[in-house]
């Protein structure tokens, strides 16, 4: 008898050990994550703006796989034992979690229309409202690379098993030689589809506009006419080279430098009119990116040539005076990278009161170098006025110049709403 009651403490205390720290820390996580949750709904934060995981919680095992796996911190949470969105304006659609998830419980879908304003209305195809004329990628609200490779693969495919014969120019005319719109032209030459790239710039789309030290976040994807590309963390300049390669191995038809100014549907195929010539085309795939025309501060002094809106080598500038505008991804990666070079006096201008929208790697480098006294951050500031050797930046506290030698500026990229609206793409609106 006794040595029953010793077992039973024994085991009790063990337990007591083991499972009441383990719950203990559950729930700490827990109520951490409702009180962010309660303070991105302040913001409308909470929900997400393009592809996010759809949580069917009548399956969810309350596992914590989904959020293990995030590579970008605390979109989604364990809330009441079921796995919850509570960042979802955080998300970009990666998918990890829906791989991860050992019941399926876990869809990516696209985000509601009163959050995806100034993104096409596609259907489940990717066709717009135009017959005819799909949109893959970016500048679908979809920027990360696997999903956007998925897209032009699937968009084309689909065109293929409805394609009838035709007396135009080609089967497929892909504008845009980004990930999406050179997935669209290999899955063309693999399906013996007759089709051409148009970019108006060069091959790679909006990876060219990243800071060159730029790691690309990405995961194994299966490419047509050259197998799965396994690449997980990649420097832009590798990511290019790759494509490059790629390129010349399926001898894929592409002209750069050639923008595409109209596209006009006549009967049944289209007419696009470009910065060099005419053709026509059954059926067009648009795979623009959203960074073709960098937006403007609209501000004195802004057409000074030390007035950037990408920055490619930051090995570049050394011992300058420096001002970062933008409070996004691009933005703190080039501070960072700025940041780190020889001598170089880096501030980071930003509208909002704190960063909400930006990778969780990248919340930690702004936090490490803030720490340093490496890069100066001021919140909700506007820059005021751009001179040749200073800037004038408006804070809460008034207008303060600082010395400054090149200003560079990331306020993202103004969509193509007129080109869109020419060939007649419906739009989804705000609601308000």
């Amino acid at each position: 008898m006794n040595e029953t009651l010793i077992t039973l403490v024994v085991t009790m205390l063990l337990i007591s050990i083991t499972v009441i720290p383990y719950v203990r820390g559950v729930k700490k996580k827990e109520a951490k994550a409702r009180k962010k949750f309660q303070e991105l709904k302040v913001t409308g934060l909470h929900e997400a703006t393009t592809m996010h995981p759809h949580i069917d919680v009548t399956n969810c095992l309350g596992c914590g796989g989904c959020v293990n796996v995030c590579p970008e911190g605390d979109v989604i949470a364990i809330i009441d034992m079921k796995a919850a969105l509570i960042h979802g304006a955080k998300c970009v659609g990666h998918g990890l979690c829906a791989d991860a998830c050992p019941v399926g419980a876990i869809e990516l879908l696209p985000a509601k229309p009163s959050r995806s304003a100034g993104v096409p209305v596609l259907d489940e195809h990717y066709e717009t409202s135009v017959p005819g004329v799909f949109i893959v990628g970016e500048l679908g609200g979809i920027g990360l690379i696997k999903n956007a490779v998925t897209q032009g693969k699937a968009a084309v495919e689909y065109i293929a098993s409805k394609l009838s014969p035709h007396t135009a120019d080609y089967d497929i005319v892909v504008v845009g030689a980004g990930p999406s719109g050179l997935a669209s032209g290999l899955m063309a030459k693999s399906l013996n589809l007759k089709s051409i790239i148009i970019e108006q710039s060069d091959i790679g789309g909006a990876i060219l506009h990243f800071p060159r030290a730029k790691i690309v976040m990405t995961s194994p994807v299966e490419l047509p006419l050259w197998g799965k590309l396994k690449l997980t963390e990649v420097r832009k300049e590798a990511l290019l080279e790759v494509w490059q390669k790629i390129i010349a191995h399926a001898t894929l038809n592409i002209s750069v430098n050639e923008k595409v100014l109209a596209v006009e549907k006549v009967d049944n195929h289209f007419i696009l009119t470009t910065s060099q010539r005419t053709m026509t085309a059954a059926r067009v795939v648009l795979g623009l990116g959203r960074r073709g025309t960098p937006r403007k501060l609209n501000v004195q002094g802004e057409d000074l040539s030390k007035v950037m809106y990408k920055l490619i080598d930051a090995s570049q500038f050394n011992n300058n005076n420096l001002l970062v505008v933008g409070g996004g991804d691009s933005a703190i990666e080039a501070a960072v990278g700025l940041a780190i070079q020889k001598g170089n006096t880096v501030t980071l201008s930003y509208r909002k009161e704190e960063f909400t929208r930006i990778k969780e790697r990248n919340k930690q480098h702004i936090e490490e170098y803030s720490q340093r006294k490496q890069i100066s951050t001021i919140f909700s500031s506007d820059v005021k006025e751009i001179r040749e050797n200073s800037v004038v930046i408006s804070t809460s506290e008034g207008d303060k110049e600082i010395p400054n030698d090149y200003v560079f500026v990331f306020a993202g990229g103004e969509l193509p709403f007129d080109f869109l609206k020419k060939i007649g793409i419906e739009m989804h609106t705000q609601q308000m």
